[in-house]
């Protein structure tokens, strides 16, 4: 019966993980659909506004003929560029839902299954960790390998290579010192609007950032061109970020001598700005679209890691180091405890203990004279394998060898 409850999926906590992969398609979705209300409203507003003044000016005598059948190709043109936008966007949002569906039916495989003994599991739960392998590899940067991992597997519905992508290729322009397409980014379509509503301060940060060049390379520019920036695009933003544009003004008042002689303005003209611009836009992408703020894998590694270790995996005492000594073999250490193994140990040791609500004792525990406790049956049979004198056993991690008459019984109470 135990077994059993033990083996029986819990699907609630497997899907804890998998939220990001439905969330994210809807708000692409959504980007979409909004996107399309857009171009549709302003062509729209601009198509009736037109036909209002061309009626107006034909009743007037202000338009001939000629003039009012010129104009109206004009609007017939520009709806037709409507049109083929709108294509875009429905087929667009075909591809969505397609998508879409792939991902809900990848998650209700998983409730056609009972237990994690069922052979269908094992295959569910690989597709599973190569999708997090793909997105811990659109994270980092490593495209082609997620395509082909994604190829491989037959889960390019389930990996957002598209949109990691077009982060990959902002953030590296960051990095690269131009801001030209993380602005273009954050004022296409409505996501000026969106990153308003979320508080983002990502394109002040960027307006500040093209102040802060141009005041740098002021030899090359007009010496109105930085006030007149700032006048535009930061002085608005007094009230909000009034620390900013002390800054921004102080800066402007220092000539390129004195820059290097104050901390701040150092640091506003230092190559970590551009690594800290990357770092905000990539946070500010991620939330967009509701994606993890760290990859898929490192949280359930954390999981895994966290549900295995225990108090004495990291213990304080020099007789119960974490790791094991060289007279303990890797595979007897691993079997004791995973988490003291010597590839996984100091890996765990930053993560949190897992909440155990049952404890799970070996019977008839004996201590050993270095406070280490095994069962009597464990120690035994560790003691005949490695060949030892009757009368003696060995601490099936440090290798420490004792006499039977040093052992004491532990009484659990």
């Amino acid at each position: 019966m135990a077994d059993h409850e033990a083996s029986k999926l819990d699907y609630g906590s497997h899907l804890l993980l998998d939220q990001p992969l439905l969330q994210h398609p809807v708000e692409l979705l959504r980007k979409n659909l909004r996107s399309a209300r857009f171009e549709t409203e302003k062509d729209g507003s601009y198509v009736k506004e037109a036909l209002r003044k061309i009626a107006t000016d034909s009743v007037n005598g202000r338009l001939s003929q000629q003039d009012v059948l010129k104009s109206l190709d004009n609007m017939i043109s520009r709806m037709r560029g409507v049109k083929r936008k709108l294509t875009a966007f429905a087929e667009e949002e075909s591809r969505l839902q397609r998508q879409e569906e792939a991902r809900v039916n990848h998650l209700a495989d998983l409730y056609n299954m009972n237990s994690v003994d069922d052979v269908k599991y094992e295959a569910w739960n690989r597709k599973r960790l190569d999708r997090f392998l793909a997105d811990y590899f659109c994270r980092q940067g490593y495209m082609e390998s997620a395509k082909a991992l994604a190829q491989q597997s037959q889960i390019e519905p389930l990996v957002d290579i598209e949109t990691f992508a077009q982060m990959n290729r902002i953030k590296k322009c960051l990095l690269n010192r131009s801001v030209q397409e993380a602005l273009a980014w954050c004022t296409a379509g409505d996501t000026k609007k969106e990153l308003r509503k979320m508080d983002s301060n990502l394109e002040f940060m960027l307006r500040y950032q093209q102040y802060i060049e141009i005041v740098r390379n002021r030899s090359q520019t007009k010496p109105d061109d930085a006030l007149a920036h700032a006048q535009k695009y930061l002085f608005p933003y007094s009230a909000t970020y009034p620390e900013e544009i002390n800054h921004a003004c102080g800066l402007l008042a220092m000539t390129p001598a004195d820059i290097d002689k104050v901390d701040v303005y150092r640091e506003l003209t230092g190559p970590a700005r551009w690594e800290m611009l990357a770092d905000l836009f990539v946070k500010t992408h991620n939330s967009l679209f509701s994606l993890p703020p760290v990859p898929l894998l490192h949280i359930a590694l954390s999981s895994g890691l966290s549900a295995l270790k225990t108090p004495a995996c990291h213990s304080i005492h020099p007789d119960s180091a974490g790791v094991p000594s060289h007279h303990t073999s890797l595979s007897l250490a691993t079997n004791v405890c995973p988490i003291c193994s010597t590839e996984l140990n100091e890996l765990a040791r930053c993560v949190p203990h897992a909440l155990h609500i049952k404890s799970h004792i070996d019977p008839d525990l004996r201590l050993l004279p270095n406070g280490r406790a095994y069962s009597k049956a464990r120690l035994e049979e560790f003691a005949k394998k490695a060949g030892l004198p009757e009368g003696q056993v060995k601490d099936l991690r440090t290798g420490e060898v004792f006499g039977v008459e040093r052992l004491r019984k532990v009484y659990i109470t």
